[in-house]
């Protein structure tokens, strides 16, 4: 995947590559996000009611989610869950955590889901369906791109309150 973001196809055909090109989009506007802050700025939380939501700590989540649903459920792979013990714990940075390393976590994650979709058409069936829904690729990757897309939409705000920039 290029790290400049580039709008998909307007004629695409081919469903799979356009649910992934959205999603490479989405990933490299959550990760411009960040870039360029410093650690202390990507690692602050702002919100008195959130006390865990940093840009940093939606990367770290954004992470898990890809993790869940595309390495271990769509591809079956016995990776470990990200999530932790408690509903917080994917959004929660290590003392040494900061923007390089958050971002190339992420990043790793998503050589892992390349790796995972390997093979399949969107109508496949994921490989490990934990709560027996029958999920299809197709769901999967439109669920994870509606939870990017949303988190991306917290990211802007996290970015505009660390240092004014706006903007896609």
């Amino acid at each position: 995947m290029s790290s400049r973001r580039t709008w998909p196809e307007p004629a695409a055909e081919d469903e799979l590559r356009l649910a992934l090109e959205f999603l490479d989009f989405l990933r490299l506007t959550a990760v411009a996000k960040v870039e360029g802050l410093s650690d202390r700025q990507a690692a602050a939380t702002p919100l008195a009611t959130s006390p865990v939501v940093s840009a940093l700590g939606v990367l770290r989540h954004l992470t898990a989610v890809e993790r869940w649903w595309l390495s271990i459920e769509v591809g079956g792979s016995e990776l470990p869950s990200l999530w932790g013990e408690d509903a917080d714990a994917s959004w929660r940075l290590d003392p040494d955590d900061g923007v390089g390393s958050v971002v190339a976590e992420y990043r790793a994650e998503w050589e892992r889901s390349r790796i995972a979709l390997e093979g399949l058409a969107p109508g496949d069936r994921v490989r490990r369906d934990f709560d027996g829904n029958g999920r299809t690729v197709r769901w999967v990757l439109a669920h994870l791109a509606q939870e990017t897309a949303r988190h991306v939409g917290h990211l802007d705000l996290l970015r505009e309150w660390a240092d004014g920039a706006k903007g896609e």
